[in-house]
């Protein structure tokens, strides 16, 4: 069984010491530093030009990855405060020996949703598929010889989660260089504490995808370890179960695509806000003020005041959810979202259902994901080219042109096939949709 007073470890990379709770200045506690260093990391600003649900989006309402992310940290802070309230409250020794505060939780859980979508690639979901399938079905192909079965399936299946992991954890100048988050963050920021293979090996929700490179499992150990977290019985080499704060992480994540998506989909005049209202109608009839609701003149009113009740809704309901499940949890014994078991769960598969159907396979979003299959595709082609060719000293004067646009920090030689092609594959995926975009017009001569 998983124990709180590890799993709020304040351990950070390259510590070689505790760092105790009861130690931290209470202006600026050691969970809000990690917060901090997220916000201000360029990876993280680079969300602002990151698709949420509207590729490349002139719209300036439509949400992008970065607003996204705040508006989840938000909602995270909310319901990891709430639950510290509730532990601290069953667990007082955590407050009276260990020092914590129900602001802690908060901390984490805020800081942990504020880096949720930093690993994604440019163009959305899209685009982790269409890394993957550069090797899996395209040009790539060639590669997998030279590469052992688990550091082909990282390719092949390129995930945002894992490659958030690996962000936030290395540095290419050494740990100094290094975000150096809490253990504690970092352990409630992965959602999925496993390898690449086995795919799915367990219905948990846990092995649902999975959280780290090859390159980056023995910190990943390490952090495992100092926190305390289970490791799956059935198959300890493959991962771990959750750390109890990651089901916050997703709760928060969840509420705020189901119901901050559905709010830019009316927006956008692709779901009818008579239609729409009856669905978020259904979230808050416990709470909302019939006489307040009728008195609102506009659409945009209408809309927000429903949207922040049906989240307030979902808050409360992802904290009771927790609790009664807390002890199962910490055993590794929950095995599905806390939305899954949601009261609302009829009525959040509803929103989701016209979500996907409107707004998601929409004419807009389906053309632009094609155009990020193009760009992606080139890209990773023309670079990974570029630095194999470099690095076995065969390049071309086109390599070395293209080898002057790649960024001094991935410019280091790699050993292996597999660092060479996470290289290129991870400098793609940071990536603006914008810069992505400029750099396959400068690429095929369309710049002019």
């Amino acid at each position: 069984m998983m124990q709180w007073e590890q799993l709020l470890s304040l351990k950070r990379q390259g510590d070689t010491s505790k760092r105790l709770r009861k130690e931290q200045d209470d202006t600026r506690l050691g969970f809000e530093v990690d917060y901090d260093r997220i916000i201000f990391s360029s990876e993280f600003r680079l969300l602002q030009d990151k698709t949420q649900v509207i590729p490349l989006s002139k719209t300036d309402f439509v949400h992008t990855r970065l607003t996204h992310s705040l508006e989840v940290s938000v909602v995270g802070r909310s319901i990891g405060r709430l639950v510290g309230k509730k532990v601290l409250e069953k667990y007082p020794h955590l407050q009276e020996i260990h020092g914590y505060q129900l602001n802690d939780f908060g901390a984490i859980v805020a800081a942990a949703c504020l880096s949720h979508d930093i690993g994604n690639p440019p163009f959305g979901h899209s685009g982790e598929k269409a890394i993957g399938e550069y090797f899996s079905s395209g040009i790539g192909q060639k590669y997998q010889s030279e590469l052992s079965e688990k550091e082909w399936q990282d390719i092949v299946d390129f995930e945002g989660n894992a490659n958030g992991f690996s962000i936030l954890t290395s540095s290419r100048e050494g740990v100094e260089g290094a975000l150096r988050l809490s253990y504690a963050t970092l352990g409630t920021f992965m959602k999925y504490p496993k390898e690449s293979l086995p795919k799915k090996p367990t219905s948990n929700i846990c092995d649902k995808k999975y959280g780290f490179f090859q390159q980056d499992k023995k910190f990943f150990q390490e952090v495992a370890t100092e926190l305390g977290m289970i490791s799956n019985k059935t198959n300890p080499d493959v991962g771990y179960f959750r750390h109890p704060l990651a089901f916050l992480v997703e709760a928060a994540d969840d509420i705020c695509y189901t119901i901050i998506d559905f709010e830019d989909g009316i927006k956008l005049g692709l779901i009818n806000e008579d239609f729409a209202l009856e669905y978020l109608i259904k979230l808050v009839q416990k709470s909302i003020d019939s006489k307040k609701y009728h008195e609102l003149k506009t659409k945009e009113d209408r809309i927000s005041y429903l949207r922040a009740l049906a989240i307030g809704s979902l808050i409360n309901d992802a904290v009771s959810i927790f609790m009664e499940n807390e002890t199962a949890i910490l055993k590794g014994e929950f095995s599905v979202s806390l939305m899954d078991k949601s009261q609302y769960k009829a009525q959040i598969s509803d929103i989701i259902n016209i979500s996907i159907k409107n707004i998601y396979q929409s004419k807009e979003v389906i053309e632009k994901e094609i155009i990020g299959y193009k760009v992606i595709h080139t890209l990773l082609d023309v670079f990974i080219t570029a630095y194999i060719n470099t690095s076995n000293n065969k390049a071309t004067n086109h390599d070395k042109l293209i080898m002057n646009m790649l960024p001094e920090k991935y410019k280091g030689n790699k050993e292996t096939m597999y660092d060479k092609l996470l290289n290129i594959c991870q400098f793609v995926s940071l990536l603006t949709d914008g810069k992505a975009i400029e750099i396959f017009k400068i690429i095929n001569a369309n710049k002019f």
